[in-house]
């Protein structure tokens, strides 16, 4: 598993390549290469299964590099922590090489992730932007969105960005009536989780809808509509949150007429 430790003192071993999103796969069909010399601009990243890894952050990507979401769907669910953790570093690596206040060539520190500007002494650290992502219900109904980016077919919950001075719950009031017209009443927080695509931190949330009338914005949601649990569209990858709150809310569901009926 992932040990959230800088190896630090490494310079040879496993290696992940990521280029524009993309990750270069090894022989044995994972993201990890065979161990090996680092390069010298190698990032030191973590370690997996008690192995050093080492991140190379790459200017172009072979076409058949499969992208992040490739990688997820096709690994076990206990790669995600790696996966997203060099997705989301190399991202930072690639965007912030240059010091945002001044201007300057940012020098990458050995002891933390971090890009210090020698110029005027700013210093950064990767980007986390947080989000709020909601499944909004009423009695065994789920609301589900199209993005108009989304393939054909698929439906999944309402998530948006959490705006300055804003709480996680303030957001999820704003953007669900933002996006779908409806006031939702008492919110219940589920869990997290890190969501490389490039930086978010997804916070997932229950929220009970105060009526069914719908009224998109047209903009970001192309479409939305109540379904039942006998009658569901394409759903989010069994991946994302998402997924997971759709399918923790149908367990409640199927448990809840379980119990009435072995009530009866």
């Amino acid at each position: 598993m992932l040990r959230r430790e800088l190896p630090l003192e490494a310079s040879h071993g496993r290696l992940i390549r990521v280029a524009s999103g993309r990750i270069a796969p090894g022989p044995d069909d994972t993201p990890l290469q065979l161990a090996q010399p680092w390069p010298e601009n190698a990032q030191p990243l973590a370690y997996w299964h008690d192995e050093p890894i080492g991140l190379s952050v790459e200017e172009h990507a072979a076409e058949h590099w499969p992208d992040g979401r490739q990688w997820l769907s096709r690994l076990p669910e206990s790669w995600f922590p790696l996966i997203s953790t060099a997705l989301q570093v190399a991202a930072w690596l690639r965007d912030h090489r240059f010091c945002g206040r001044c201007g300057a060539p940012a020098a990458r520190l050995d002891a933390e992730f971090a890009m210090h500007c020698n110029q005027c002494g700013h210093r950064n650290y990767p980007r986390i932007s947080p989000c709020i992502i909601t499944l909004v219900t009423h009695g065994d109904a789920m609301l589900l969105a199209r993005s108009p980016r989304f393939p054909p077919g698929r439906y999944s919950t309402l998530a948006g960005f959490i705006e300055p001075g804003e709480s996680a719950e303030e957001a999820v009031h704003r953007e669900v009536y933002e996006e779908v017209g409806i006031t939702v009443g008492r919110i219940r927080y589920y869990r997290s989780q890190a969501w490389p695509f490039p930086h978010a931190l997804m916070l997932g949330f229950f929220a009970e809808a105060a009526s069914r009338r719908i009224r998109i914005d047209g903009i970001e949601i192309a479409d939305a509509a109540w379904f039942h649990p006998k009658g569901l569209p394409q759903l989010p990858p069994p991946y994302s949150i998402s997924r997971a709150l759709i399918e923790t809310h149908l367990a409640e569901v199927a448990d809840g007429i379980g119990q009435l009926s072995r009530l009866q």
